[in-house]
């Protein structure tokens, strides 16, 4: 009887997977007590170590730009922009860059770099993705479109559809997500329960994300790779100061906890210390 169950339910039909993505967005934010991924880049400081670790994994940097259809031409929607870490090596290659970006930190850097480069040919939008309208903030359409593992948008099918409705015809839609635990969902997963006496419930995955897509009739390719990278930092307070609002510390007894699980995943080099973590990430794009 179990089993005729089985065969009659059609997890593609039955399940609406952006109903998925949206209870598993909100249980990781409860679980991370409200943790907002926007505010950790508020800071100036952590926007720029994040630019300078970007710089040290420049090789994926510029996998990524190759891996675009853009010309001279193009006009490219950079959405979760950050410091710039795309948006300023595009805007060499293309005719125009719009980045959106929340965080004030993030963008000190991006402002800071396009003086540097004398880049004069991006437009920035200060708002969340989904905070975003499209007759107001935007001038579509653009050739390309493009977000890099920062689809921490609450309702994913709706994020996916105003990026659809900004593309041109025959633009490119390219999404970047993870696959699998990563290495931040294995340290919460083990600090949460210590740090907060609750359970970590990671957000979803690229599983989640494919059904809605297959959901909203698109059927995109995937290419599938391994990211091995180091964040570094000068000493175990610097490291403590930067995973502060990460893991939502306020407590002296919640410093001491994330203090010795630094000293035990630091590891020492050239006199101060790296951070090593690798990660399955996926790319999916399509054409619109």
């Amino acid at each position: 009887m179990i089993s005729e169950v089985i065969m009659m339910t059609n997890p593609l039909t039955e399940i609406d997977w952006n109903d998925v993505w949206i209870d598993r967005m909100r249980r990781n934010r409860e679980a991370s007590t409200a943790r907002d991924c926007a505010r950790i880049w508020e800071s100036r400081e952590s926007a720029l170590k994040f630019w300078k670790t970007s710089q040290e994994n420049s090789g994926r940097v510029e996998k990524t730009i190759a891996g675009t259809q853009i010309t001279p031409e193009s006009r490219v929607l950079d959405i979760g922009a950050g410091p710039g870490t795309l948006a300023i090596p595009f805007a060499k290659r293309v005719a125009h860059v719009t980045v959106v970006e929340p965080a004030e930190g993030m963008l000190s850097v991006l402002r800071e770099k396009m003086a540097e480069e004398g880049l004069e040919n991006i437009d920035i939008v200060q708002k969340r993705w989904e905070d975003v309208f499209v007759a107001e903030d935007l001038d579509p359409p653009y050739d390309v479109v493009i977000a890099s593992f920062s689809l921490g948008m609450p309702d994913i099918r709706a994020a996916i559809e105003k990026m659809i409705e900004v593309s041109a015809t025959g633009g490119q839609i390219y999404l970047y997500h993870f696959a699998g635990e990563t290495h931040w969902d294995r340290d919460c997963r083990d600090l949460w329960p210590r740090l907060h006496g609750k359970e970590y419930t990671p957000g979803p995955k690229t599983d989640v994300l494919y059904n809605v897509l297959y959901q909203m009739g698109i059927y995109p390719h995937m290419s599938t790779f391994r990211l091995h990278h180091t964040q570094r930092f000068g000493s175990v307070d610097e490291a403590l100061e930067h995973f502060r609002h990460q893991y939502n510390i306020t407590t002296a007894e919640q410093e001491t906890i994330v203090r010795g699980h630094l000293g035990r995943v630091l590891k020492e080099e050239n006199g101060g210390f790296g951070l090593p973590a690798s990660s399955i990430r996926v790319k999916i794009w399509w054409e619109k």
